[in-house]
Formats: C-alpha cells, structure tokens, sequence
C-alpha cells in the first residue's frame, strides 16, 4: 500500500489488532440481570466489565410487557455505543442479557451484524434470546443435520445451533427445550439466556468456561466473571456448577442437572490470562494465583539480573511474584498506553510500522545498563515478543532474560479461545532453545506445567492420569474430542503418536 492511501476502517482494525493477535484470547463474555428497573444499564456497565473476553461487538436483549422483546447490536466498545440515554430507552425492562464478541481468527474482519450476539428465537410458548461463551465442537455435524431438516441459519456462528435445536426440541417450556438442545450439543458452553420472565445460566459438564451467580438488592445477575458483579455493586452468591442449569425467576431460583457427571476440567488459562486479575474463579483470587505463578518461575527458573519488568498489563502479577520469590526489584520498566484503541487512525506507512510502540514505550532511565528479566504470560506466534525485546536492548539495556508465566503454547484449544493455527505457535515448531534464538534473548524458561498447577493449588502438580484442569493448550490433552476440527484434518496428540 502507498503511504498516500487512505486508511479504511478494515485496514486500522486489521493493525490494532497486530499486538492483541500474538496473545490467546476468549471469544465472548455473557451477562444477565432480572428483577431490577432498567436492566439495560445494568447490563451495559456488566459488558463494560468483561470487555477484555471480546472487543469487536456487543449486543443486548430485553423485555418487558409493553414492547415485548427489544435488541441492539453493535460493532466496537461498550462505552462506544451502549452509553448514551436515548439508545439505553429503546431496551426497557426489568430482564435482560448481553454478550461481547472477539471473532474467531477466520472470520476476524469479516463479521456481520448478523453473527453479533444474543441470538433470538420465537418459539410456541413464546420467545427467547440466548447469548453463548464458548464453542461447541460438533457444530458442523449439527448444522449440516439442521440444514438437511430445513433449518434456515441466519448467521455463520456455532451458537446459532442452539436455537434450532430449540426449536425442534418437544419440550413444555423452554428450560426443558434448552435442556433437550444441550444435551445435544459437544464443547464448552456458558449460555446465558432469558424468555419473557426467566433468566436461565447453564455451564458445561466439565466447567471449562466460567459463570457466576450474583445478587443486587432483589435482582439477580448472572456473570462470566466476578469482577461484571462488582462494578454494579451485586453480591457474589457462587459460582454455577459444572454441568448444573439454573432457572431464576423473580420470585425464586430453581437448580437443574441436566448431564451426566462428569470430573469437571475448568480452563486453567482463565487464571494464566483469560479472566481479569481482580476476579474470584473456583475460590481462588486471579490476582494471587498470577503471582503464585511468578514464584513458582522464579524458583524454577532463577537467573541474576537487575531487575524483574512486567510486558504489561497481563505480566504484571507473575513480576510481581517473581520480584518477591527472587528479592530482584520489580520495576515497571516498560509502560503501556492507555489510551491506544482500535479507531486509531494512522495516516501513513512509517506511523502504522510503529507497531508495537504505540502501545507499549520503554522507561530508558530505569532500563539502560541493566540486566533485565521480561515476564509475559505467555508466548504465541513471538513477534510481539522479539520487538519488545529489541525495545529494551534500544534503551540500553545490558540483557535481557525472557520468563513465562504458563508452559510453552503448542497445540491449539477448540473450547471457545481465539488462537492461530498449530504451524502458528513458535512452541509447536521450535526447542526452547530455537525459541531463545529466535527471540534473541540471552535467556529464556517457561514455567512447567506442574509448576502451573502448583501455582493454582494443585501441590503434587498435575496428574496426567486425572489432571484437575483443561490445559490442552499446553499438553495436547483434549478432555473433549475436537470433532469439526479432526473432519478438517487436525490430528490430535493421541493420533500423531
């Protein structure tokens, strides 16, 4: 492209996400809320909250008797678009649901309104909209079935599937109907949905993607994190169980199993990164199980230096940890801009090559001369990584020592995370030893994964019999075969073996 071209609003999203896409994100965050006067601000400031699980779209869903159910969907921020009075007016009742989208890497710039969440349905009994957090890994089977039976999909998202089958389903009411779907449907899933006067939550039997149960005043919230809980002031009442469905009306909630038991698997990436630090997941604060993380790394992986320096902002606790384990003193030796979005407009060539210092700028007093050791959460494709380091060896530094805050990144997760392809992880193609080389660092140790699972409570580390937690990311090991994903090729650990 000549610097004289204009940008396109495709080509400065395609850019903003150049530093967001060398990381490993969740696709969506749902909330609900019912019992409350106005629940679509309520709903609003809960999405605001869970913004960092999905940034390119948001929509809401409510009711009420006069007008029935009301939608608006939106591409780009919360804050953007759901702010503003005469847009909150057009969403009135005391129930409503919403979500907030990160596309998935294939469709990423290529979304339609139409795939922008919650999804709506008309059935007999009356209507209801659904909004869905994770990916379900037989979807082509299913929509291909549907399809075959007359199903007309209206938008290219797996969740969509849900509906349908709803609809088909013989059910009384529609909890049953969601039940019947459900038990049809593989992968992982925290769906929250509403009907004219119920706000249903459900999370898959194995618990991989997370939900929460809240209480504001006589309300009732439902969350995927707790930190959406705690910027309306709700009280945290407990998390929803692997494999359990609740139907809460006004008046009561009612707890359902509609699975079969099985040993739930939680993502132990939601504590790596997914979730927001100050969060509460299983029992656990994020926040101190980060830095838990950082000791743990720090007695693994010891190296003398100066200083311990976060990659902010999801570095920052394991530093912190690591700082504290190692009695190197944690400085903040690279600082990130705020206020970097994704409608930044870059009029030319030589600014969009800036890349990663519009984000990020290096603190040179702190940084020259010194031995520094950089903690990131992870390492993905290592671009972003590499020019960070060239960063910091720019404003002087002596060395720089690389420690990561989750095992090396090898094989792809199919449960609801945004991530490339497997020839895309370094990990997956290069020894720690390559990876040093490539990154150009004089050092470079990832946390083992019992380390990891030290970190989050697990003191004999992880059983490879039994392990407590989803980590296929990590090991190859998929609590949950990727069926779409072996029909397009994909061979899992257990088939490459």
């Amino acid at each position: 492209m000549s610097s004289h071209t204009p940008l396109t609003e495709t080509h400065v999203e395609d850019h903003q996400t150049e530093w967001d896409d060398d990381k490993l994100h969740e696709e969506c965050g749902v909330f609900g809320v019912i019992g409350v006067t106005d629940a679509a601000s309520f709903v609003a400031l809960g999405l605001h909250a869970l913004q960092h699980r999905g940034q390119e779209a948001g929509g809401i869903v409510t009711h009420d008797e006069e007008h029935g159910f009301q939608s608006q969907r939106r591409f780009g921020y919360v804050r953007d678009n759901f702010t503003s009075k005469s847009l909150l007016e057009t969403l009135p009742g005391s129930i409503g649901i919403g979500h907030v989208r990160y596309s998935t890497a294939g469709s990423k710039g290529n979304t339609a309104i139409r795939d922008v969440q919650p999804f709506f349905g008309e059935f007999a009994m009356g209507g209801a909209a659904i909004a869905h957090n994770g990916n379900l890994t037989n979807a082509n089977q299913l929509r291909r079935e549907l399809i075959g039976r007359g199903a007309i999909f209206q938008s290219r998202s797996d969740s969509e599937c849900i509906i349908h089958l709803m609809a088909r389903s013989m059910g009384r009411t529609i909890p049953d109907r969601m039940k019947e779907a459900l038990r049809q449907v593989e992968g992982a899933f925290s769906v929250v949905a509403m009907t004219r006067s119920k706000l249903i939550g459900v999370r898959d039997p194995l618990g991989i993607r997370p939900l929460v149960l809240g209480r504001l005043g006589e309300g009732t919230v439902l969350a995927s994190e707790t930190c959406a809980l705690d910027i309306i002031g709700a009280e945290f009442i407990r998390e929803i169980e692997p494999g359990e469905m609740v139907v809460i009306s006004e008046e009561k909630i009612e707890s359902f199993r509609p699975f079969e038991d099985v040993k739930p698997r939680p993502c132990i990436f939601e504590y790596v990164y997914f979730s927001r630090p100050d969060s509460v997941l299983g029992g656990k604060s994020v926040y101190e199980v980060r830095r838990e993380i950082g000791r743990q790394l720090a007695l693994e992986s010891p190296v003398e230096a100066d200083m311990v320096c976060p990659v902010p902002d999801s570095g920052t606790p394991a530093a912190i940890g690591y700082s504290q384990q190692s009695g190197i003193p944690f400085e903040m030796g690279i600082v990130r801009n705020q206020y970097v979005g994704r409608t930044f407009i870059e009029p030319t060539e030589q600014i969009r090559n800036m890349g990663v210092r519009l984000k990020l700028n290096v603190n040179r007093s702190l940084l020259k001369g010194k031995r520094v050791i950089l903690i990131d959460d992870s390492i993905v494709r290592g671009t972003t990584s590499r020019k960070i380091k060239d960063m910091v060896l720019e404003a002087g530094a002596a060395e720089v020592h690389f420690r990561v805050a989750s095992p090396p990144t090898i094989w792809p997760d199919f449960y609801g995370v945004d991530m490339p392809t497997q020839e895309e992880l370094l990990a997956a193609k290069m020894t720690e030893e390559e990876m040093r080389e490539y990154l150009g660092v004089a050092s470079l140790k990832f946390i083992s994964i019992d380390g990891l699972y030290r970190a989050v409570g697990e003191e004999n580390g992880r059983d490879p019999k039994n392990p407590a937690y989803h980590d296929a990311v990590f090991t190859g090991d998929y609590p949950i075969a990727p069926k779409d994903m072996i029909e397009q090729g994909f061979k899992p650990k257990s088939a490459a073996e």
